[in-house]
């Protein structure tokens, strides 16, 4: 193992973040280790916050990473409840809010990424709600009371988890997507149409193709005004309509930055010792043959091991293909690998059965799967996608053959 670095101060205290400092001190690092964030707790989960958070199952203190006793426990300096402002790349300091600096010998930058905000006539009204942080859950479950008026914008996967937990929580909620399809960002047709049909049988009234111009209200919102004319009644507004990366300390210092911070296949941004891990990272997609951004759990765990790795000189971990997941209702949608670009779609099961599985095939290898409810498809899917296996489709397609045979066989 090579000679470690004396200090390695870590920008942004999410799961990305938070699984650098785990990794380094588990690899065997002992020099100083320091954890900037602007929130006021320590790394959490985001993933439920939409979910079992937000419907009342799970309490903050169980969304943590890690106890916060971890933290002084293991020689991890964590500032919570400060911004770093300025990163000065010769003189290796982060400049902080509350007016001190940091020096350090490696950088990682995990500062993930925002909630896009729509820049309509009204949007500043109170009562317009956004979903990335505990503090902005408890605002919104501050309103979730029964037969309130809740407006969901964005029908992706925190726009529809959101809905069913308010649907749930016996709101009256409406989503408005400007989409053909919900979900059209993350999954194919065929998981659009199946996730409408159940969110309208849910009672949600879900309108694709929306065109909303703005809010109605005097200080709070009572209303979305839509381009036909109709006011919508609202007495609170999600807008869930992606994300935008942190980069603009990044790109303020002088580093290379497009859709978010470049970086190569050890997270190592233009500046050696700077790395960039998380939702703003712009990284080499192994699988895919191509470079991009991905928002996910699975992207910030990897990315904290392979820049932990990096810095101690010790060989890479395993890169899996990427997985993504949501809970609705009583159904749970897991993801595997990427299918934009898929020439061929194969539907496995029955949708009216509420479990069923849809494979993207390119050039006839798996590159992504859906499955609702349906692990074994998953299971199987995520290694035919890891090895871009090649599978008849009438297999595929075939409930009779077990996935574990389809698997034994493209795998062999």
């Amino acid at each position: 193992m090579s000679t470690s670095p004396a200090r390695i101060v870590i920008i942004g205290a999410g799961q990305a973040g938070g699984q650098a400092a785990y990794s380094l001190r588990l690899g065997g690092f002992v020099g100083a280790i320091t954890i900037i964030g602007d929130e006021p707790q320590p790394p959490y989960q985001r993933p439920p916050l939409s979910k079992a958070y937000l419907k009342g199952e799970l309490d903050a203190d169980r969304l943590f990473l890690k106890p916060v006793e971890y933290y002084p426990e293991h020689g991890v300096d964590l500032l919570t409840g400060v911004a770093a402002t300025r990163i000065d790349l010769d003189a290796h300091t982060v400049e902080l809010s509350s007016g001190a600096a940091v020096g350090w010998d490696k950088l990682v930058i995990a500062t993930g990424s925002r909630p896009r905000r729509l820049s309509l006539e009204g949007a500043g009204l109170a009562g317009i709600l956004e979903l990335r942080t505990l503090d902005d859950v408890d605002r919104l479950k501050a309103v979730a009371h029964p037969d309130a008026r809740l407006v969901v914008v964005g029908a992706g996967y925190i726009g529809l988890e959101a809905a069913a937990v308010a649907t749930q929580l016996g709101l009256k909620v409406t989503v408005l997507e400007a989409m053909p399809q919900v979900l059209s960002r993350v999954a194919g047709p065929e998981i659009g149409q199946f996730y409408n049909r159940i969110h309208r049988s849910a009672g949600v009234d879900v309108r694709t193709g929306a065109r909303l111009v703005g809010f109605e209200g005097v200080g709070q919102v009572t209303g979305v005004r839509m381009e036909d004319g109709e006011v919508i009644p609202a007495d609170a507004v999600l807008v869930g309509v992606g994300v935008l990366p942190n980069m603009e300390l990044a790109s303020d210092a002088g580093l290379i930055c497009g859709n978010g911070i470049v970086v190569d296949d050890q997270m190592r941004t233009s500046q050696p010792d700077v790395y960039a891990i998380g939702d703003v990272a712009w990284r080499p997609l192994v699988h895919y043959g191509r470079e991009g951004r991905l928002e996910s759990v699975h992207n910030a765990i990897e990315g904290g091991k392979i820049v932990a790795a990096s810095i101690l000189g010790a060989p890479p971990p395993a890169l899996d293909v990427p997985w993504f997941w949501s809970d609705q209702y009583d159904l749970k949608l897991q993801t595997a690998g990427l299918w934009t670009g898929a020439d061929e779609r194969i539907m496995r099961g029955d949708p009216q059965s509420r479990s069923f599985a849809v494979f993207y095939l390119k050039e006839g290898r798996v590159i992504a799967v859906d499955s609702v409810n349906s692990a074994p498809e998953y299971l199987v899917g995520k290694k035919l996608v890891a090895a871009q296996a090649t599978v008849a489709p009438g297999e595929l397609a075939d409930k009779s053959i077990s996935m574990k045979d389809i698997g034994a066989r493209a795998l062999s």
